[in-house]
């Protein structure tokens, strides 16, 4: 690892502690993970600047500068590592393969990475394979790249649509021993290979099947050859959609023979040794669908405040650190949520079943008492391990309509006054978190509604309700008092960090901000009340879709890490993720460390690297459920508007690029794209600092919020792709693909 600038390019050793400025261009220019030694060695700084530099360390940190990259060491924003995870996408002119990072949090498209081709003797990294290379930066968002490590032995799968060949197709009439039975087009919208299916290696699959193949030796430039392994199903059955994002991500949906064997023999908890919870009437509040119920909530009036009690099903009596489910637990990471179907990060005889807080059955539970004051403050926190009964399991539709004066009979049926005092607790923490000026973007989502053959029937809007506000604040204030009972006992823990926007990604904001006539004050002030006032002065107008969207991409990523740097969304020092240990192995671990912290099970603590690494591993794992419930809701929409192809939507322009405009369908609220192809003229200026793409004679102008009206016009379901034309256009030139 370089300690030191490159020659001619380091700043002069002053003893002092340096500038941000001069901090910064070392970190970047030396390339590498840097830590507080190698500074130190850096600028001649002694023991009496340890503080102060831990000090502007950890607030370059907080403002987005700095990223964490491993131990107390830190790499420059928007710049990838010495050695990262890259995918092969394609390959060059010269046959050489070209990369992208898995994981990209910049600013716009990732970086592209040149690989080397690889030692004699080994064979050829090929499109969709994954590696650990060595990075170095070798222009704007261009690195090379050299394989460190392949991630696995196993032949690299590629998840797409087979298209097998017409029997006029020249290609079946070619005098070559390599004979094809058909195309494969990868899901991947980033792969550029074309794959070729031999005869015999087909599988007898039919035509527009969605399969997983594995490469075969390569028959000759170019050729990208490939043997069908398994058939996922037809391309028009949406049950088939999730499975593609399960097989291209490679999300575990097995689960080992020990695992559910010790799920199996789970037997419910007795009272003994544990809080009686079981008259409170603890309540569960979860969607429709809704089958695993891991939080209950309850609410009294208490002075000029009320005491809540929130209680969490004990995973941790069953997961035992070490196990096979402990393991898998932590492979996992995390539950993946998709329309059809749930990849749980536990086997269902727990997640369904013994840590599912169904109503009118004993459960073991971790619980949090605590009383909550009128402006919100929340004191006399008390954490127990306790055995319950959910009084009832309800709806966040039935909890609202009560709340709006018509209650069903399962409302009725609890006790009198519970419902005021959930609502009055939710108001009570309302004040507080309003006082403290939190980030609350008002994104339009989107459910996929299937009928009962699978097919879907409908894409529309999740309505955000009062109900699932309440739930959530008493999630957070949870959340909150775990991290402080454990902070305030020097327990380690994975805490819920969010570092603030950084300054390239802040300074785009403000520009784009400007343009609208809003403001925000200097980078280094900023705090997320600022954004929520920008976000207050736009609500109910025509703007409010796209500068939520312009805030969205300014922030960083949420991540777990042992370090406590804080939640800028929340504006909270520190937070920690106690409220769902069914679906998020973060949460197990908070419940781990408040049972030693409690004394309800011996110790020892983890300790800090050993959380780091899994810090590291499920923050990967959360982003790949991110990405797969995302890019499964694109496939969902390409597939419901094959059938709508020629109709004229609404839409509004998200962003702006060179080679087109970037929408969003109102319909669907997914992403598509008007090509520059499909505009009525030939000759368009776009403008970065403007963020405008004007036509050459200035009658025509389109920038990001403008509505439109758009025509389907092409939709690959497969890669959750759609184009779009203008409703008064001649037909797009584009070339239309198979």
């Amino acid at each position: 690892m370089p300690d030191r600038l490159p020659t001619g390019t380091s700043p002069a050793r002053t003893g002092g502690l340096p500038e941000r400025e001069q901090l910064r261009a070392f970190i970047e220019n030396a390339q590498g993970r840097i830590g507080k030694r190698e500074i130190s060695r850096e600028f001649g700084l002694g023991p009496e600047h340890r503080r102060a530099l831990r000090e502007m360390l950890r607030g370059m940190a907080l403002d987005g500068t700095l990223a964490p990259a491993g131990a107390r060491r830190f790499r420059v924003s928007d710049r990838l590592p010495e050695s990262a995870v890259v995918q092969v996408t394609g390959t060059d002119a010269n046959g050489d393969p070209i990369a992208r990072p898995v994981q990209w949090d910049g600013e716009g498209a990732p970086p592209v990475v040149f690989m080397h081709p690889e030692l004699r003797g080994r064979a050829a990294l090929a499109p969709g394979e994954r590696v650990v290379a060595r990075l170095r930066r070798v222009g704007p968002g261009r690195y090379e790249g050299r394989t460190l490590r392949r991630l696995t032995d196993a032949p690299v799968q590629i998840v797409g649509l087979f298209h097998r060949l017409d029997e006029a197709d020249p290609a079946l009439a070619a005098p070559t021993r390599f004979r094809p039975a058909g195309r494969l087009t990868p899901a991947d919208r980033r792969a550029k290979a074309e794959w070729v299916i031999p005869a015999g290696e087909d599988d007898h699959a039919p035509d527009n099947e969605v399969v997983i193949a594995v490469p075969l030796p390569q028959s000759g430039p170019g050729l990208h050859p490939a043997r069908i392994i398994q058939r996922l199903g037809p391309q028009g059955d949406a049950r088939t959609i999730s499975m593609v994002a399960v097989a291209m991500l490679g999300i575990p949906h097995v689960f080992p023979t020990e695992a559910l064997a010790q799920a199996r023999a789970a037997r419910g908890v007795t009272p003994d040794g544990r809080t009686d919870l079981r008259e409170v009437p603890l309540v569960t509040i979860d969607g429709a669908d809704a089958r695993d119920f891991d939080d209950a909530i309850y609410a009294e009036p208490d002075g000029d405040g009320f005491r809540i009690t929130v209680a969490i099903a004990d995973v941790a009596w069953y997961v035992r650190p070490g196990s096979a489910l402990d393991r898998e637990a932590r492979l996992r990471g995390n539950s993946v949520y998709f329309p059809d179907r749930v990849i749980p990060m536990l086997p269902e005889d727990l997640s369904n079943g013994w840590c599912s807080l169904r109503p009118h059955e004993d459960r073991g539970c971790l619980f949090i008492d605590m009383r909550v004051t009128a402006d919100g403050g929340i004191s006399g926190a008390r954490f127990g391990r306790g055995v319950m009964r959910s009084a009832a399991r309800l709806t966040y539709e039935q909890v609202q309509a009560a709340r709006d004066g018509a209650p069903d009979t399962t409302m009725r049926s609890l006790p009198d006054g519970l419902l005021n005092s959930l609502f009055g607790a939710w108001a009570c923490l309302s004040r507080a978190r309003a006082r403290r000026g939190t980030l609350d973007l008002e994104l339009p989502e989107r459910l996929v509604h299937l009928d009962e053959r699978g097919q879907i029937a409908a894409i529309r809007p999740r309505v955000r309700l009062d109900s699932h506000r309440l739930v959530e604040e008493f999630m957070i204030a949870a959340n909150v008092a775990a991290a402080h009972y454990l902070e305030g006992r020097h327990i380690p823990c994975l805490y819920r960090i969010h570092a603030p926007p950084a300054p390239e990604r802040l300074e785009n904001l403000r520009r784009a901000l400007d343009m609208m006539g809003l403001s925000l004050p200097a980078t280094g002030a900023l705090h997320a009340t600022d954004l929520d006032r920008v976000l207050r002065q736009v609500s109910n107008t025509d703007q409010a879709g796209l500068v939520n969207e312009l805030i969205l991409r300014a922030q960083n990523q949420a991540e777990y890490s042992p370090e406590p740097v804080g939640h800028f969304g929340l504006s909270l020092p520190a937070y920690a993720h106690f409220t769902s240990p069914i679906r998020r192995y973060a949460d197990l671990l908070t419940h781990r460390a408040l049972l030693v912290a409690t004394g309800l099970e011996p110790g020892p603590a983890p300790d800090h690297a050993t959380l780091e690494e899994t810090g590291q591993a499920i923050t990967r794992t959360e982003r790949r459920a991110a990405q797969a419930e995302r890019d499964t809701l694109e496939r969902y929409a390409a597939t419901w508007l094959q059938t709508r192809v020629g109709t004229v939507m609404e839409a509004h322009i998200s962003s702006l690029s060179r080679f087109g405009i970037f929408m969003v369908l109102d319909a669907t609220g997914t992403s598509a794209l008007l090509p520059m192809s499909a505009l009525p003229e030939d000759q368009w200026h776009h403008d970065e600092k403007t963020q405008t793409l004007q036509s050459y004679d200035k009658t025509m102008v389109f920038r990001p919020g403008q509505a439109l009206r758009v025509r389907i016009e092409e939709t690959c379901a497969i890669r959750g792709t759609v184009l779009l034309a203008l409703p008064d256009a001649s037909p797009p030139r584009w070339r239309r693909r198979a």
